[in-house]
């Protein structure tokens, strides 16, 4: 998780909402990394983990990233959840919960809803105090 609030810290200097991203393949080789860059790319899908995805996707020369692992710092959407999902990635980690958008477990299970046909595990609040504090810390400056 280091690894993914270090693209976090990358993604606030650039000016973005700090999320960072990492896709980890079943062996533990880091796949690719990716911070936020929405406004760099005038981009509303340009979230972490979607920019990280593809890059996996891209490395591995494959849609699917089964057996891979998406390590991120906050609590993803419902556009970053359905990626999971048509992934075929096998889990994710995440740090902060998003009490507003989080699609995983604070808004919706968006992972364990019936009709999927593909489910990825989840496991939350790894390092949630480090990467609250530095979306409330990004956010605060803003105001």
């Amino acid at each position: 998780m280091q690894e993914a609030i270090a693209e976090a810290f990358l993604a606030r200097d650039a000016g973005e909402v700090p999320v960072g991203a990492l896709v980890v393949s079943g062996d533990g080789k880091i796949l690719a990394r990716a911070g936020n860059a929405v406004e760099r790319l005038s981009d509303p899908t340009a979230h972490a983990e979607i920019l990280a995805l593809r890059t996996a996707a891209h490395a591995a020369g494959n849609c699917r990233l089964e057996g891979c692992i998406l390590l991120t710092t906050l609590e993803p959407c419902l556009m970053c959840a359905g990626a999971f999902v048509h992934a075929r990635m096998a889990g994710l980690v995440y740090g902060a919960i998003d009490p507003k958008a989080g699609a995983v477990s604070s808004c919706l299970d968006g992972l364990e809803l019936p009709f999927l046909n593909h489910h990825v595990w989840h496991m939350g609040g790894v390092a949630e105090k480090d990467c609250a504090a530095l979306l409330r810390d990004f956010f605060a400056q803003r105001r």
